[in-house]
């Protein structure tokens, strides 16, 4: 993913753009059944074969979901042409229990990703320079790359006992490039110890590394695409589609908690958690902040702090389209969101046939005309997009407007959508 700089500090414009080549999810779209009124099913965008689908009616079980706890292998790869300056496990520190927290937080103690890093160095055959490391890697030498790290690692690791592998080089050797970081997808898996490796987390990062960086590439793993946009010329902003409110935007964001629908795919939210709104007028609900688990403390309509219950309505979702929809969320600074630049009720737009780095979400600003945070927000214009208490705003070009009427004692919004007509 891209390496970003705050307005404060200079950092590197480079990025990600995965995949060794995408494995097509294949659209299994069953047929919805009767729905309530208050039903989530009618909102739920169909699967499609684009990469990473925003399509959340069913699972492509090419991906491990992130519903139970995962095992993670993180093999450390040197090379015979440096001699490594850090150790296996200050760069297991660099990413956990980081990527751990990070997760457990996001999914309300629903799912945790347990590292089993290896203690020491597994040499690779071949120099560092001679697999021709960077973020755009053929698919020649990345395929050597992978080759020649699973037969030096087999013969100590039993891969069949792990959900997900992380290759970590060496990070001072003279053929590494950070910027090459990524999840290769494999259309032939790799196959070791009567296991199909469908897809490997390459980690080339410096030490210390990107902040979530570990976490972003994860997420990957578990079917989420990137949300940032990459200009053609590889200048300009990347964050103009999501800004600081999702990790698959920004590893570097204010606010990187996962977005509502991206939680609702993963099996982090039931349905009785999400709202579909579909009727023409108002409809009044009371939204918890996104990031509030039980026993979290949240912000209550005085500013003094309470514990929210983590268990009510945390996404509202008004269907737009065949294919998309719109969706809102309480954010605010609590758990993964603790750096927030603005809180109140965060509104994006859903596209499940946009391929991953295609916009398949994008956050509509409620107050285009402001930025905010400029010395910190990867994108100021969207730091402050959250329409905030006592405000109201019709999204452009679907006549659906949002009113924040109040706070309750609980820290939760209470909020009024209207759907015209």
């Amino acid at each position: 993913m891209p390496r970003q700089f705050s307005r404060a500090r200079l950092r590197s414009t480079a990025a990600v753009f995965t995949t060794m080549s995408a494995l097509a999810a294949t659209s299994l779209g069953a047929g919805h059944s009767a729905a309530g009124p208050d039903s989530a099913e009618p909102c739920a965008l169909t699967r499609t074969d684009a990469h990473h689908s925003e399509g959340l009616d069913t699972w492509n079980a090419a991906y491990p979901r992130p519903a139970r706890s995962l095992d993670a292998v993180m093999v450390f790869l040197s090379f015979p042409d440096a001699r490594p300056l850090t150790t296996p496990q200050e760069l297991t520190a660099d990413h956990f229990p980081d990527t751990t927290r990070f997760f457990e937080q996001a999914s309300y103690g629903r799912f945790t990703l347990r590292p089993h890093p290896l203690g020491h160095w597994i040499q690779m055959p071949r120099p560092s320079t001679a697999y021709a490391i960077q973020r755009d890697w053929s698919a020649e030498h990345r395929a050597a790359y992978l080759r020649d790290a699973l037969s030096a690692a087999d013969p100590e690791v039993d891969f069949s006992r792990y959900d997900v592998v992380y290759f970590v080089a060496d990070p001072d050797a003279p053929g590494v490039d950070s910027d090459a970081t990524k999840v290769v997808n494999l259309t032939s898996p790799m196959r070791a110890d009567g296991t199909d490796l469908r897809r490997v987390v390459t980690v080339f990062e410096q030490h210390p590394p990107d902040r979530l960086v570990l976490a972003h590439e994860t997420g990957h793993v578990f079917d989420l695409p990137d949300l940032y946009h990459r200009p053609a010329d590889g200048k300009g902003d990347w964050d103009t589609h999501v800004g600081d409110w999702d990790l698959m935007g920004s590893q570097f964001g204010l606010a990187p908690d996962l977005f509502g629908w991206h939680k609702w795919k993963l099996g982090w939210l039931n349905p009785r958690q999400v709202r579909c709104v579909r009727d023409a007028g108002p409809a009044r609900l009371t939204l918890e902040p996104l990031a509030a688990a039980p026993g979290v403390p949240v912000s209550g309509a005085a500013g003094a702090p309470v514990f929210g219950l983590g268990r009510g309505t945390k996404l509202a979702v008004v269907r737009t389209g065949p294919d998309s929809v719109l969706a809102f969320e309480a954010r605010g600074p609590v758990g993964n969101d603790v750096a927030a630049c603005r809180q109140g009720v965060l509104v994006y737009r859903v596209r499940g046939e946009a391929q991953s780095g295609g916009g398949p979400i994008e956050v509509i600003d409620a107050h285009p005309r402001t930025e905010a945070c400029w010395e910190d927000s990867v994108y100021p214009p969207l730091a402050d997009a959250p329409i905030a208490l006592g405000e109201s705003f019709t999204v452009p070009g679907e006549g659906v407007r949002v009113e924040v009427e109040g706070r309750t004692a609980s820290g939760a919004w209470t909020v009024k959508i209207t759907v015209g007509r």
